[in-house]
């Protein structure tokens, strides 16, 4: 797991009890390199969210209960990593390649 994974994870739901969970989402996605508490609360700042209440949320892990509880449901339900796909309802091993995911598909999986 990326060591930054958890505060990422809690920086995301914050933005989404705010509405902007995708922005955020996408935000962390693109800067992965860049991941750190000051990026956290810049990007906050630049979608419009307060720097403070990110901060204070982050220090007491105020969505962590909600990330363990996701967490806890993908591993009950076959996820073991990421990016994990499921096709009719059996998870996808294979490579996740455009052509590889449509013959799987194809194929009924």
């Amino acid at each position: 797991m990326h060591p930054e994974a958890e505060s990422a994870a809690e920086t995301a739901e914050f933005a989404g009890a705010h509405g902007l969970f995708w922005e955020m989402h996408d935000t962390l996605y693109e800067n992965q390199n860049a991941l750190s508490p000051e990026f956290y609360l810049t990007a906050a700042q630049r979608l419009g969210l307060p720097r403070a209440e990110l901060s204070e949320a982050l220090q007491q892990h105020a969505f962590k209960a909600k990330i363990r509880s996701d967490f806890m449901g993908g591993l009950k339900s076959g996820v073991n990593g990421t990016p994990s796909f499921f096709i009719n309802g059996t998870r996808h091993d294979g490579a996740f390649d455009f052509e590889n995911l449509v013959a799987a598909i194809d194929a009924g999986f």
